[in-house]
């Protein structure tokens, strides 16, 4: 069996993955996913670096880092392309294209019946000013592309908002505008592998923001049947074969899905929950037939 991994190679999710594959006895190679370069009408139809990835059995995506659009866009389709081979994408790169974009997200969570908070999205500094208070003058100010917490802001007093919009607009950004929920600065993580719920931590701050990269503590929790279930329901929302789902309890009692993370951490819910994500990870993915595996028993019949 040949495994890759898409990240640098001192990563500690990497370092994770490796660890558990070698132990195995799978040999893996780790390359970058910034080297990619495709053919048409020739082989191989994509390589990193020099390392040819049409017959892998697997590659996992640890890591799809910022660019230009046109970049970003390439290293998607690169993935497509080998997914369209038979290599076994993990997560899909359709996965990856529905999770780093919020709107994208919080459009499949609606629709497939998961609550999650109201949310305004346009590229009109004016459209912004409107829904600001549409949505009580109290909101989150996201990125719509971002992970970590990181590039939000919490956004209450109108003139506050024409500056912060007016700044974006000078850049040209898009608008994420989501009302703010009052929450006791908690939140939850759930982390989710094919259909079962790994792992699971609530995460407390000092702040609203309870991302544990902006230095949120965390301590294993058991989820009761109604979140669980709502978070596999999220994971599938996105055809995820893992996830990070957010979920929010406002002081109110109703609870939001607010996120899906389709290339998630977990080395705070490895230390706080004792669960070896890497391991349970990997065993699933051994586990879980690829397409490549269909089309041998495809062309035996």
């Amino acid at each position: 069996m040949r495994v890759g991994i898409l990240g640098s190679p001192r990563g500690w999710h990497v370092q994770a993955l490796r660890r558990v594959l070698e132990c195995r006895g799978i040999a893996v190679a780790c390359l970058p996913i910034t080297r990619l370069a495709a053919r048409i009408a020739d082989r191989p139809w994509v390589r990193s670096q020099q390392e040819p990835l049409d017959d892998y059995d697997a590659l996992f995506v640890r890591a799809i880092p910022g660019g230009s659009l046109e970049q970003i866009i390439f290293r998607v389709d690169a993935l497509h392309r080998l997914e369209n081979a038979g290599v076994r994408i993990v997560n899909p790169p359709t996965t990856i294209e529905r999770t780093v974009d919020k709107y994208y997200t919080s459009s499949l969570l609606e629709d497939a019946g998961l609550p999650t908070p109201r949310t305004v999205v346009t590229e009109r500094f004016d459209e912004a000013m409107v829904a600001f208070h549409e949505l009580g003058g109290d909101v989150v100010v996201k990125p719509l592309f971002g992970s970590e917490g990181r590039g939000m802001v919490r956004v209450c007093d109108e003139d506050i908002a024409y500056r912060v919009f007016r700044a974006l607009e000078l850049g040209r950004y898009v608008y994420y505008l989501q009302e703010f929920i009052p929450h006791s600065n908690e939140d939850i993580r759930a982390f989710v592998i094919g259909d079962r719920v790994v792992a699971a931590m609530v995460r407390r701050s000092d702040s609203w923001k309870t991302n544990v990269a902006q230095g949120a503590e965390a301590e294993s929790l058991a989820l009761s049947a109604e979140l669980e279930e709502m978070s596999l329901r999220a994971a599938r929302a996105l055809d995820a074969d893992y996830a990070g789902v957010d979920i929010l309890c406002s002081e109110g009692g109703d609870v939001y899905v607010m996120e899906v993370n389709g290339i998630p951490g977990w080395a705070k819910l490895r230390q706080v929950t004792g669960v070896d994500v890497a391991e349970r990870l990997v065993e699933y993915v051994i586990g879980t037939p690829s397409r490549r595996f269909y089309r041998r028993i495809q062309d035996q019949v």
